[in-house]
């Protein structure tokens, strides 16, 4: 590593820290250290019995697939071994993620726009001010893995798709291969990173080479995606009997009422959050990068814009949520800044089009950075109150059922990840994702109700909106406390006493 590369590595660790510091210091002052999602605690809590059990299970002695990203849990499982879980570990890697997010995005910077490495290190800065990766990085989730690991593949394939790459077709066939892994990969962190399949097949496409050649880099690149990928799906049918987590299936099944609007207000309303931000200075940037790269025929990079719509559309036509600041969507905001940003790069340098008026070059710039800045201070306060809510509603009720109810209860609850790592109780999952058997009716409130008593509920913890005609067949015994909720036009969790006929 030069003395350049490793001052500006170390600059970007030290950033790294301090914009992720700062979001857990301001959940801190607004009410303590957390994790924003309930998900973070189904992680954990598989980490922690894969740890001191020696099984991969969110209840003790019943294995399952409620883990969508089973590479994350996997990660986590150290911080218990070191005695670091389950916040300080796991913010140390959200850290080193964005950390090495900024590291990849500025050496691809420079992979997409060759002839302006002055600004590589601003493309590193950008990505990590942006508000959604740093909420990301102290989620908890496997969110910025999945981001990172997208960035490193579509960087990668422009690199091999670029003119000054040597090779048959373009670059070395072991790379080829390499990329095929990762891809395979990449489905342990989350299913839908199969989509990086996409960007693969164009670039092998539309490149150059024989048809022959091209062939046999695809056999390559075929072998090391189904070295990969095929495990994941044996590990998932050991598990539940099904190819897929239950998490794929219970999550489409719970919001498919939401397909019934139009496809393109759908679209749309993806779209939208990758604008809500800097994103949005950023977006005639990556108009110019898509239509330069369609002039100048750059199949890579146009692999990397193509990846950005379609996983848009196949979140709008599957799961069209927006909730929780655009979770599903988080990871294709590297890809769309480090575009849009390269993009405006370059459309600033166009002397035809800014001619003598060069001071418009360092005022854009200077907005960007007034705008990454002014919504990083927002989303830090989004941050703390995403935690608030979790710790004061999720955390506190889990808390009170482990110090208030028989250890052999059986639970029923919609969320169910502080209360599985907390209560330490039988759980029934209303979410369907470590009782599938729940989904066919997930949205059925008369069916769930017959599905409680046949189970033999004692309790039921739920926000008591969220099912209206089951809360009225039990008894209230406890409501949290929380005042963050409220604030937010929400409830507090409450706690019932299951009445069986």
């Amino acid at each position: 590593m030069t003395d350049h590369r490793f001052r500006v590595a170390l600059l970007l660790a030290c950033l790294a820290g301090l914009s992720l510091g700062g979001y857990l210091l301001a959940s801190w002052v607004m009410f303590r250290p957390g994790f924003p999602l309930d998900d973070a605690w189904i992680h954990q809590t598989y980490a922690r019995n894969l740890a001191e059990r020696g099984e991969w299970a969110f209840l003790p002695g019943q294995p399952s697939a409620g883990s969508t990203a089973p590479l994350w849990s996997l990660l986590l499982v150290f911080g218990y071994y070191i005695r670091l879980g389950p916040y300080i570990w796991t913010f140390l890697l959200g850290w080193g993620l964005l950390w090495a997010l900024a590291m990849v995005g500025a050496d691809g910077f420079g992979v997409l726009l060759l002839d302006r490495h002055n600004l590589r290190v601003w493309a590193g800065v950008l990505l990590i001010l942006e508000w959604h990766l740093v909420w990301s990085a102290g989620s908890g989730m496997e969110t910025l893995l999945m981001g990172l690991l997208i960035l490193v593949v579509l960087v990668w394939l422009v690199r091999l798709d670029s003119p000054e790459t040597e090779g048959p077709p373009k670059g070395d066939w072991r790379k080829w291969f390499g990329i095929g892994g990762l891809i395979g990969l990449i489905s342990w962190v989350r299913p839908d990173g199969l989509t990086l399949l996409g960007p693969l097949g164009w670039v092998l496409i539309m490149g150059k080479g024989t048809t022959k050649t091209k062939l046999r880099i695809a056999m390559l690149a075929g072998v090391g995606f189904a070295l990969g990928f095929l495990p994941y799906l044996l590990f998932n049918q050991a598990l539940a009997g099904e190819w897929w987590p239950n998490t794929f299936y219970a999550k489409q099944a719970e919001y498919a009422a939401l397909q019934e609007a139009a496809f393109w207000r759908r679209y749309l309303e993806q779209a939208r959050l990758l604008i809500v931000g800097v994103g949005v200075l950023l977006l005639p940037g990556f108009t110019w990068f898509t239509w330069q790269s369609v002039r100048r025929r750059a199949w890579g990079v146009l692999g990397g814009i193509l990846w950005v719509i379609g996983y848009l559309g196949i979140y709008a036509w599957r799961l069209p949520v927006t909730y929780q600041h655009g979770r599903y969507i988080i990871p294709a905001v590297p890809v769309f800044i480090l575009w849009g940003f390269t993009g405006l790069a370059d459309l600033l340098h166009q002397e035809s089009l800014i001619g003598k008026w060069r001071i418009v070059r360092p005022a854009v710039l200077m907005a960007v950075l007034a705008v990454v800045l002014a919504f990083w201070s927002l989303g830090a306060r989004a941050y703390a109150l995403d935690v608030a809510v979790i710790e004061s509603e999720m955390v506190d009720t889990a808390r009170w059922v482990a110090g208030n109810t028989d250890p052999e209860s059986l639970i029923a609850a919609h969320d169910i990840g502080a209360l599985g790592y907390f209560s330490k109780r039988s759980l029934l999952d209303l979410a369907g994702l470590i009782s599938p058997e729940v989904i066919p009716y997930i949205r059925d409130e008369d069916a769930m109700a017959a599905y409680l008593d046949k189970q033999g509920a004692d309790y039921l913890v739920t926000f008591p909106g969220w099912y209206p005609h089951l809360v009225n067949r039990a008894t209230l015994i406890y409501t949290s406390s929380g005042r963050f909720s409220p604030l937010l036009n929400g409830e507090n969790m409450a706690i019932y006493a299951w009445i069986n006929p």
